[in-house]
């Protein structure tokens, strides 16, 4: 159900998300991009603003921030260029931060989304390119800047490529932010351009929040910082909503400002008075040549787009998969690649579905992992899906084999585990025979309910092959041979 505020306020939304670009180098320099090295081991003259040292722009990252554009239905000028946003922070080694103002790479785009059932389109105002700033880590207190003992500066992350997309505030509640920020991060691991982890701040979202008396002009807005995860997207949303409105009622007056999410306490909390276009001083960047992007070469990018979580949806429920698993499949990473693997191995469309996004999602899940670092493979779906089909496992077996795929971070194959577990099933009927035979001998009283006319109880008789055979008994086999022993 779609989160509505207080009766006779509207809530209006725009977000800002920033994108880290996987270039293997910085945006203005050779030094290279990889997380989680050892603290200011990437930086060199120009990423920490030494005086003489000029930047270069890195043309893969005008590339990946090109076909983003085009893939969220935006318009490219042929020109752009940048500008240096002057503001004061210890994370920012310049002083300033090379950015786009005026004239972004990309303007005017939208993303098409559903939310509960019903078609929404959110307006994209631009998409413009910039760099990262350092990574601040305050030790102590609470962990943030105010109360912290010490305060320590990682400028490994100054300078890596860094797009942002800026919404139109046609956002109405937090659910539709929700699903436009998980379209969004889809369309951005589609293209490969960026892993979108919001858990590693490499995909970060500030929503700008304001109520207002539907039909008024827009209130004063308020940004929310750094959400690094879709759940804190809408919660903290919809708390701010309700604080607004509170102090609207209440006689008070909104500040415009920025504020820290507190995930733990789910409130917004003070962050900073927030500053005006004129405070950060925009001029032309003296250093850097504008960037051109011809018509032909936007022309060949798009041809280059591959097929988009939109219409993997579309193309996933023209193949009888379920709408909402389709959105799954879409929206989970690694997961669609598994999918189309295994129908490409000869697997159903809508049987693999149901396979991932149940007991193999659950499995993954629970190990702790992803999809893409799980090692599961279509074509380990598919040869799971063909012993299915060809009764050697059964569906019990075949959960059983799942878990030592993920457990095993899928180092074997579904046939080699089901050998080497002993988890085959029992098909041949001289076998299944026997401990049928002795079953009906160990439980005459069932079998004579059974022979009375209540053919349900046949299935305690089931239950009991099953647990001689340790979950491995053929039950259409199993079936068969006791209706023959007993009825027949």
């Amino acid at each position: 159900m779609v989160t509505t505020v207080k009766d006779g306020w509207e809530l209006v939304v725009g977000l800002e998300v920033h994108v880290e670009l996987n270039t293997v180098t910085k945006m203005w320099c050779g030094c290279l991009t990889d997380f989680g090295d050892d603290p200011n081991t990437n930086v060199c003259p120009v990423c920490t603003g030494q005086p003489g040292s000029l930047p270069v722009v890195n043309g893969e990252a005008i590339r990946s921030a090109a076909l983003i554009g085009l893939a969220i239905n935006c318009s490219i000028h042929e020109v752009s260029r940048f500008h240096r946003k002057n503001y004061f922070y210890p994370d920012l080694v310049k002083n300033y931060q090379i950015s786009q103002y005026d004239v972004p790479i990309c303007y005017e785009g939208h993303l098409e989304l559903e939310v509960e059932g019903l078609p929404v389109r959110v307006g994209i105002e631009r998409l413009h390119m910039e760099e990262d700033t350092g990574k601040s880590t305050h030790l102590g207190g609470s962990g943030r800047l105010h109360g912290a003992d010490t305060s320590l500066i990682d400028y490994n992350r100054a300078g890596v490529p860094l797009m942002e997309v800026v919404s139109h505030p046609d956002i109405r509640d937090p659910e539709t932010a929700q699903a436009y920020v998980r379209e969004l991060q889809g369309i951005v691991e589609t293209l490969g351009v960026s892993d979108a982890r919001m858990d590693q701040g490499s995909m970060r979202v500030d929503a700008n929040v304001s109520v207002r008396h539907p039909g008024d002009e827009l209130g004063t807005r308020t940004e929310i910082k750094n959400l690094n995860s879709v759940r804190s997207v809408g919660r903290a949303i919809a708390h701010e909503a309700q604080r607004q409105i509170a102090v609207l009622e209440d006689g008070g007056t909104i500040r415009l400002e920025t504020r820290h999410w507190d995930e733990g306490r789910g409130v917004t909390e003070t962050l900073r008075v927030k500053e005006s276009v004129t405070d950060y001083r925009y001029f032309p960047d003296p250093d850097l040549v504008p960037v051109h992007c011809p018509a032909e070469w936007v022309e060949e990018l798009r041809t280059s787009l591959p097929e988009l979580p939109a219409a993997a949806r579309t193309r996933l429920e023209a193949e009888g998969v379920d709408g909402a698993q389709a959105a799954a499949l879409v929206s989970t990473s690694g997961m669609l690649a598994v999918l189309d693997g295994a129908v490409e191995a000869g697997a159903d469309a809508r049987t693999a579905a149901n396979w991932l996004v149940g007991d193999i999602a659950g499995q993954v899940a629970a190990a702790g992992t992803t999809f893409t670092d799980s090692g599961i493979t279509g074509a380990h779906l598919g040869e799971l899906l063909a012993l299915v089909d060809d009764g050697t496992l059964s569906n019990n077996l075949a959960k059983q084999v799942v878990e030592h795929l993920v457990a095993d971070r899928g180092a074997r194959m579904p046939a080699e585990v089901a050998e080497a577990e002993g988890l085959q099933q029992v098909s041949d009927t001289g076998e299944l025979q026997a401990i049928v035979d002795q079953v009906v001998a160990d439980n005459p009283d069932t079998v004579a309910t059974i022979r009375d006319g209540n053919a349900k109880a046949i299935g305690a008789l089931v239950g009991q092959v099953m647990k001689a055979t340790k979950g491995q008994a053929d039950p259409r086999a199993t079936n068969e041979l006791l209706r023959a022993s007993i009825i027949d």
